[in-house]
């Protein structure tokens, strides 16, 4: 199907939100100037998203405050039947979702399909989470009821990054409304629409009561205001470790919980007894999966050095059968753009410079305009910029170790315990390597890009705050105890 503006207002109706934010249940001017939605392979202008300012957060959590309680009394069948009528939505719309996320985020088509499942997942698991149980009857003395039960936290503030703008939004959101909560929600700038404008003509088309989501698009003076802002009581921030410590530094002095997701140097570890050829197959996808712009990317491939030339190698031809190109105009592509020129000048930099140190370029290496080549580099050492720091580009770094225990040490070493994944022959011997990876998320015989929404995902070290989102997280995150005691008659007291 050919998307149009015509059929893609189908649903966004662009007349309605161009230039604007949504507050109170509704689309209206911002204080910020609007901002350019661009097209990541062409460069062209899609649309014009408005942003807010300090004052319209606090226009925006006041909304949300008092739309909260409302929604959290509902009765939760109805609260789930928002849930399920979004899903609904998603299917309904899904070419005109599709379109967005082809241009706004430079995916792949298989890329822009797995985020719109997932993002319909999310939406069904919300829906199912709303009639759960949510306590426990606690002991107690005779006469006496003793509950401890799980109570929203309240308005919950939303910051996202921009490679899966519209799942790792609902990754939140979703649960988040779900458990009662209300929202204000901040797109990252790059991704606008497909991470803030989709979601609120979603979920008003789902009959999310007005007030209960907010949007509001803008730089970091906005998501610094949504920190530091009493009413929001929880902040949850995908994105980098920088950022994401200053998010908690700016949250402490308000004691106010935070649930980070942050960067990754991840690794994938293919002992000596893997299959090659699966081996290098998996490392490629985990590599180049949206051309590396993913936290869970594998950063440095850690193999076992009687088969590092072979896995290099093998890798190399893969990476070498990759097409690159425009994904919303072109078939078969497998690579789109990275998303703006700072990122390429940052990949390209890590590249030369770890050539230059010695790392040998086994293919790729450069760029045209947006689109970075798949490169492999071979003969990487510790003390090269493509072992260290996290590239966030399709850049494969190989590293050869001599032994289990140097493969584990080289796994652990530098702040970062996102994913990792291994690779053996034994599946004993594949556990018992994974058993000592510090590391949030561990794949044995996988590679190390996998989400699952009822499985609890977050990062160790500098990768998060040991909070996680997800199945049996989500609780966690979205609500907090409270205990509560009926007695069947009135106590008196003395000392």
């Amino acid at each position: 199907m050919t998307i149009t503006a015509e059929n893609r207002a189908r649903l966004l109706e662009p007349a309605a939100w161009r230039g604007k934010i949504y507050v109170g249940g509704g689309w209206c001017e911002g204080g910020g100037a609007d901002l350019p939605v661009l097209d990541k392979s062409s460069g062209d202008t899609l649309a014009e998203v408005g942003t807010g300012t300090p004052a319209d957060v606090a226009r925006a959590t006041a909304a949300a405050n008092e739309a909260q309680p409302r929604w959290a009394g509902m009765p939760a069948a109805r609260r789930r039947e928002v849930f399920i009528r979004a899903a609904g939505l998603v299917t309904e719309h899904h070419e005109e979702l599709a379109d967005w996320l082809l241009r706004e985020t430079g995916g792949i088509r298989p890329k822009v399909e797995f985020e719109l499942f997932k993002s319909r997942e999310n939406l069904l698991h919300a829906a199912a989470t709303t009639t759960r149980p949510v306590g426990e009857v606690l002991p107690a003395a005779p006469g006496v009821l003793s509950i401890g039960r799980r109570v929203p936290r309240g308005v919950v503030g939303i910051i996202t990054p921009w490679n899966f703008p519209f799942v790792l939004a609902l990754r939140t959101l979703a649960p988040a409304l779900a458990a009662g909560n209300a929202a204000v929600l901040k797109p990252n700038p790059h991704t606008p629409v497909t991470g803030g404008v989709l979601l609120a003509k979603l979920f008003e088309e789902a009959g999310l009561p007005p007030g209960v989501l907010q949007v509001v698009p803008g730089d970091g003076d906005v998501g610094q205001a949504i920190v530091t802002d009493p009413g929001t009581a929880l902040i949850s921030f995908t994105g980098s470790t920088p950022t994401g410590r200053r998010v908690a530094e700016a949250a402490a002095p308000l004691l106010k919980k935070c649930v980070l997701e942050l960067g990754g140097n991840n690794a994938y570890i293919v002992l000596d007894d893997a299959d090659v050829d699966a081996a290098a197959s998996a490392g490629a996808f985990a590599a180049f999966m949206h051309q590396g712009q993913v936290c869970m990317t594998a950063g440095k491939h850690i193999v076992h050095r009687s088969v590092a030339e072979e896995y290099a190698g093998k890798l190399a031809a893969r990476a070498r059968s990759l097409r690159v190109g425009d994904p919303a105009r072109e078939e078969g592509v497998n690579l789109g753009p990275i998303v703006n020129q700072v990122q390429i000048d940052r990949v390209q930099r890590i590249v030369d410079e770890s050539v230059a140190a010695g790392a040998a370029l086994l293919t790729g290496g450069g760029h045209e305009g947006p689109f970075f080549e798949p490169t492999v580099l071979g003969q990487v050492t510790a003390a090269m910029p493509a072992y260290g720091e996290e590239i966030f580009g399709p850049v494969a770094p190989v590293i050869a170790v001599d032994s289990d225990e140097e493969a584990i040490a080289l796994a652990n070493e530098g702040e970062y315990g996102l994913t990792a994944a291994v690779r053996s022959g034994s599946e004993s011997r594949g556990a018992a390597v994974a058993d000592r990876l510090r590391s949030g998320v561990v794949h044995v015989n996988d590679q190390t890009i996998a989400y699952e929404v009822w499985a609890p995902f977050g990062g160790m070290g500098a990768s998060g705050n040991g909070d996680a989102f997800g199945g049996p997280a989500d609780a966690d995150a979205f609500t907090e105890w409270q205990w509560i005691t009926r007695r069947s008659e009135q106590l008196t007291h003395s000392f």
